[in-house]
């Protein structure tokens, strides 16, 4: 039987200078999870526009189930003003307000929730009080919860991720991320004091850092495990964050070591920074 896997949060058009694709990272790790052969479902809104009806129809061309995503006729699809020069660093201008801050509660999401294996979230997906209100409802279910952080200036509050914190069996952040939390629990800014800190405050069973091009750590209850991450020519770095969490989590749910998992993780975040967008096509074989 499939593991499956419900994701909650943005979808969106990444406007680059060479034109708009899809996005949002809650969708990439919903399309990954899905071309890794899981069941994966995203909850998430789009606009009653032509911008949300073709987001739709690129997630049909997949052939991934939509019913979960609402359609708002009150607000727009989302976009973002994407800037690329430096491919390493990509930076974001968010628009707001957009149909996802506006995810409304109800029995059917409820309950794929309550169904699923892994429950995965971030923080940008809730700037919003009202998707946030739909969001701690359905933490209450008792699946493996994974909070991917996804820092997003200036769309995030620390009461809210420290509420999140709360409901987090897995954290997902990168190099940049652990700075901030650092900052903002006033810890020593490497993995060890920041990651002690956590797990001393918050009920998480792991920790997972991404490093870019350095590789990964997983951190467990005092234990660190590292890889040093593959060797590529970059593309792009869209969506490779989002690959390197779908990858974790299909082998995570398979029961893999941690070492095989961050591999596997590692792998398939380095095989989409080769590859344009955040949601490339592909197949196991690829990789």
């Amino acid at each position: 039987m499939k593991n499956k896997v419900v994701v909650f949060g943005e979808m969106l058009w990444d406007c680059l200078p060479a034109g708009a694709v899809p996005g949002g990272a809650p969708m990439n790790v919903t399309l990954n999870l899905h071309q890794l052969g899981l069941d994966s479902k995203l909850i998430s809104a789009v606009g009653v526009d032509e911008d949300g009806a073709k987001l739709l129809d690129f997630l049909n061309d997949f052939d991934l189930p939509t019913n979960f995503i609402q359609r708002n006729p009150a607000h727009e699809t989302s976009r973002v003003l994407v800037d690329d020069k430096d491919k390493e660093n990509i930076k974001y201008t968010i628009v707001s307000p957009v149909a996802w801050d506006f995810i409304k509660w109800n029995e059917e999401i409820d309950q794929a929730v309550a169904d699923a294996d892994a429950f995965i979230f971030g923080t940008l997906g809730v700037r919003n009080p009202e998707s946030l209100s739909t969001l701690i409802k359905l933490l209450h279910h008792q699946v493996i919860r994974v909070f991917d952080a996804n820092l997003r200036p200036p769309f995030y509050d620390f009461e809210v991720i420290e509420t999140l914190l709360g409901y987090a069996d897995i954290l997902k952040i990168n190099d940049d991320e652990l700075e901030v939390f650092a900052d903002y629990f006033n810890v020593e800014p490497i993995i060890e004091s920041v990651c002690s800190y956590l797990d001393q405050h918050f009920p998480m069973d792991l920790i997972c850092i991404t490093q870019g091009s350095k590789g990964a750590v997983i951190y467990q209850k005092g234990e660190m495990i590292a890889h040093p991450g593959y060797k590529v020519q970059v593309e792009d770095s869209i969506g490779a964050g989002d690959a390197f969490l779908s990858g974790f989590i299909k082998s995570y749910l398979e029961e893999k070591s941690l070492q095989e998992t961050l591999d596997f993780a590692c792998k398939l975040g380095a095989f989409v920074a080769t590859k344009k967008g955040g949601t490339p096509r592909y197949s196991i074989d690829d990789l």
